[in-house]
């Protein structure tokens, strides 16, 4: 008979070996939102799911569990099948820890197969990840690196990552790089994704002395940074990463490609052309249609985004600052590397 765990039980089951979470959900619902590090073995796919719903609006539940067990009987080989090539110990989950998980539950352990169910399935999940995003505590202190847009912080932020330091990699997260052009090229996240990739971060580097995050505003895309962090970046050690004009252009047109997406950049520019000054935002405009990259963001930094920068950088206080000059993103980084070891930073 299988048993029903609690989302704590979950996570320390992670923590203490290895553990497979499978989400039985439609893949529709697994894109959307599910446990990080979660494998979908679905019980319906979207349409079945779509199909079995409808019955049980139009019919009743007893008429769409029929439909949902003939569905389902047919596919039992294959679904059996994706469970015997797990290795480790697992939980399965639905929505709402009901009828999915419980019928692939049940079916595992007549075949021999143990499971664990999450009771209250994924809503139970996401009540546990609000309150620690209300209630939690975050010991870490933040380094928060700022900079002009162009300045590679993302980047740096990789090679921090890579040489073993703690990073909170928030645009990566949002799907979003922050700024009005932020989603080309990216899918970006819903909230639930966003809050559940961040707090298993967060636990992740709970016990750490410091943690590494770029200088984000409250919104980035379409989701909203939670007070837990955000109130917390405004206090943590500002570094700010400065770089030559031409330099950030470089940087960004090799991030963005923008000649991959020109409609989408000539779209997204149309939200912001009000508030540039008009001569200007004609010349950017033709660069954009002209396919004229360099020109466009060499403007766009100039009369956009580094006045509005200067203006929110201005309300950190000298001694919660340090800045590193450098005439490249490595320089920057190599710089800051030297710097971390100081014990206005790692103290």
């Amino acid at each position: 008979m299988f048993h029903d765990i609690t989302v704590s039980d979950l996570l320390s089951k992670k923590d203490t070996e290895p553990h497979t979470i499978i989400d039985v959900r439609s893949p529709k619902e697994f894109k959307e939102a599910t446990i990080p590090s979660s494998i979908n073995i679905p019980v319906f796919n979207d349409e079945e799911r779509a199909e079995v719903g409808t019955i049980y609006k139009k019919v009743g539940k007893e008429a769409a569990m029929e439909r949902g067990l003939a569905i389902f009987s047919k596919k039992l080989p294959e679904f059996i099948g994706e469970f015997k090539k797990i290795e480790t110990p697992m939980t399965v989950f639905c929505w709402r820890g009901g009828m999915r998980s419980k019928t692939a539950a049940t079916v595992l352990d007549l075949m021999g197969i143990r499971a664990n169910r999450l009771s209250g399935g994924i809503r139970s999940y996401r009540r546990w990840i609000v309150n620690y995003l209300e209630t939690g505590k975050f010991r870490p202190k933040l380094l928060v690196l700022n900079g002009y847009t162009g300045t590679g912080k993302t980047y740096i932020l990789q090679k921090l990552k890579e040489k073993g330091y703690p990073v909170i990699d928030l645009e990566k997260m949002a799907g979003h790089r922050g700024s009005i052009f932020g989603q080309i090229g990216l899918t970006p996240s819903n909230q639930k994704k966003f809050d559940s990739a961040l707090v298993t971060e967060m636990l992740e580097y709970e016990n750490e002395q410091f943690v590494f995050i770029e200088g984000e505003s409250k919104r980035i895309g379409r989701v909203y940074l939670p007070d837990i962090i955000y109130d917390k970046k405004e206090k943590g050690l500002q570094i700010f990463i400065d770089l030559p004009l031409e330099e950030r252009v470089k940087n960004i047109i090799e991030e963005y490609e923008p000649w991959g997406h020109p409609e989408r950049f000539q779209e997204a520019f149309r939200y912001i052309k009000k508030k540039i000054h008009t001569p200007v935002a004609k010349q950017i405009e033709a660069h954009l249609e002209e396919g004229e990259f360099t020109q466009a963001v060499r403007l766009l930094l100039e009369y956009y985004y580094d006045p509005r920068y200067e203006y929110s950088a201005s309300h950190y206080p000298e001694s919660q600052k340090i800045t590193v000059q450098a005439d490249s993103v490595d320089d920057a980084f190599n710089k800051l590397l030297e710097g971390i070891q100081q014990s206005k930073m790692g103290a």
